[in-house]
């Protein structure tokens, strides 16, 4: 059976991105989903919070907690994950598309290329 692996700071990451970008509080956030503020306050420095607390937050978010269970398999490369999320946002056109695709994927690389050095 393949080992199965719950990515936290993945899945903090992105609710923290989320919160950035709903213009939040954690305090709020704590108050939208019922997850205590202790249990947001461990998440930051990287504890596995609850199946519950999971549960509320990924609705809450929007979040597929099966894209932070990490199995024994190939994944989508990152590069496509991330234009295939820019496609799907609404606020942005074709051309905003292919900029902000072209800013990371350019990004990419080069972080990627240091890292084998």
């Amino acid at each position: 059976m393949a080992e199965k692996r719950f990515d936290a700071r993945g899945f903090y990451e992105a609710l923290s991105t989320t919160v950035t970008a709903r213009d939040l509080t954690w305090k709020q956030v704590s108050q939208d989903t019922g997850v205590s503020a202790s249990t947001l306050s461990r998440m930051a420095i990287g504890r596995v919070p609850d199946a519950a607390s999971v549960a509320a937050l990924s609705a809450w978010a929007g979040l597929n907690t099966g894209d932070f269970v990490a199995v024994a398999r190939r994944r989508m490369e990152p590069l496509a994950m991330v234009g295939k999320l820019f496609r799907e946002d609404p606020n942005l056109d074709d051309e905003g598309v292919k900029t902000l695709e072209a800013i990371v994927r350019t990004t990419y690389e080069r972080v990627r290329r240091s890292k084998r050095r």
